[in-house]
């Protein structure tokens, strides 16, 4: 038997505990998609455009709720591995990569990995940004 198939019911169906979680990640996507929406909007009615103060907000809050939560759920065990997906992965994956992104450095750090941290986010930026530009560039040519 396939590792695969281990996690299909009898009718070939995924089990109700992964599709739980499947319904917990969707669900925490779609709040946090709105909310980020929601929020940067506000941000920019009050500062206008001329720099991304909505975006920042909306980053800077989200490795707030990231850090947030994983400390309650690694340290203080209170928030269960279901509500990881809702929340972290679900939520906070929609609202902002960014927090992904700290919390994979921080882990990093946490492991004494800090070269590799350093790394993470120096290379996160600069080839993120090389990236964007070559989307720009791509879709000039359009």
């Amino acid at each position: 038997m396939h590792r695969q198939d281990k996690k299909l019911s009898e009718g070939g169906f995924p089990k109700v505990n992964t599709m739980i979680k499947w319904v917990y990640l969707v669900l925490g996507g779609i709040a946090g998609t709105i909310l980020r929406y929601v929020v940067s909007g506000m941000v920019y009615e009050t500062t206008g455009t001329g720099f991304p103060y909505g975006t920042l907000v909306v980053n800077g809050s989200g490795c707030f709720v990231i850090g947030f939560l994983a400390c309650l759920s690694e340290e203080k065990f209170i928030v269960g591995p279901d509500m990881r997906v809702l929340l972290m992965a679900g939520f906070c994956g929609a609202f902002t990569t960014f927090s992904t992104f700290m919390l994979e450095t921080a882990n990093l750090m946490k492991g004494g990995e800090t070269l590799k941290a350093l790394g993470n986010v120096v290379l996160s930026l600069i080839v993120g940004f090389v990236l964007f530009r070559l989307g720009v560039l791509l879709a000039e040519l359009i």
